[in-house]
């Protein structure tokens, strides 16, 4: 009986190892950053825009909202994805996309000379400003626990630009200004729980480079705030900062043909839906 007995036990010992191991690896990841997460809403934005067509000495700034009578204030669509991988979710993929369109018809209070061009005041005049932005980052977390998310990211931004600038009547003239502008750069980001529902989030962006005859400089900032009342849906509120200079002489910039100047500002809020696993 005792040889049955320690028998008995040591085959239930080995039966149940393999088990606990089991449970021990497939332990549920239990901080509160979700893997998975899209959001979509609304932006409202308030803009300055400053374009120069030709080099220096042919051409001046003109504000394209005071100047040429663009609206200041544009509201468009926004929609941005992220996704964590790995077991501990340290790593990260962002993936964002907006847009502005603006067209704008004015006769000019004043003479402008736009790529060796004087148009006079008086002139009819018929603008367009496209810019769109496309936004990937790969980011790690350097510190995670169950109440901050902080991490520091690389990533490019991928910016269509379009202007377009036609004169009517007398002196009738054109001009456009059409490149798309890839620019690396380099951030921090930081998730915070301040209940099991709401999370404030906040990220920085930078991008810095002079080269020859190009110069160029952006800084995205922005902080917002969500609030998760279902199991996988939520809403939230967003601010941005924006602020983007480009200066050049031809192609010195991979994929820039620019001879001239965009200088380009706007502040945003964005109210959106997301859908979170």
């Amino acid at each position: 009986m005792k040889k049955a007995s320690v028998g008995l036990i040591l085959a239930l010992s080995f039966a149940f190892l393999p088990l606990s191991a089991h449970a021990e690896e497939k332990t549920p990841y239990d901080l509160p950053w979700e893997r998975f997460s899209i959001q979509v809403g609304p932006f409202f934005s308030v803009l300055s825009d400053t374009v120069t067509v030709g080099s220096e000495g042919t051409g001046v700034a003109i504000n394209l909202e005071r100047a040429l009578g663009l609206e200041t204030q544009n509201t468009s669509f926004r929609v941005g994805a992220m996704y964590r991988f790995g077991e501990t979710r340290r790593n990260r993929v962002d993936l964002q996309y907006f847009y502005f369109n603006r067209e704008a018809s004015k006769t000019l209070g004043q003479d402008i000379l736009v790529d060796n061009v004087a148009i006079g005041a008086g002139t009819n005049v018929d603008s367009t400003f496209n810019f769109q932005v496309l936004k990937a980052a790969y980011s790690y977390s350097f510190l995670q626990d169950d109440r901050m998310d902080l991490a520091a990211s690389i990533g490019l931004f991928i910016m269509p630009i379009k202007f377009e600038l036609v004169a009517t009547g007398v002196g009738a003239t054109s001009t456009e200004l059409n490149f798309t502008a890839p620019l690396p750069v380099i951030g921090l980001r930081g998730d915070f729980a301040i209940t099991p529902r709401v999370f404030l989030r906040m990220n920085i962006d930078f991008f810095y480079l002079s080269y020859e005859n190009f110069r160029g400089a952006l800084m995205d900032t922005g902080i917002s705030l969500d609030y998760n009342p279902w199991k996988n849906f939520g809403i939230g509120v967003g601010l941005e900062n924006y602020r983007l200079a480009l200066e050049a002489e031809g192609e010195d910039y991979p994929s820039i043909d620019l001879e001239g100047l965009v200088k380009m500002q706007f502040v945003g809020v964005q109210l959106y839906l997301r859908y979170f696993f």
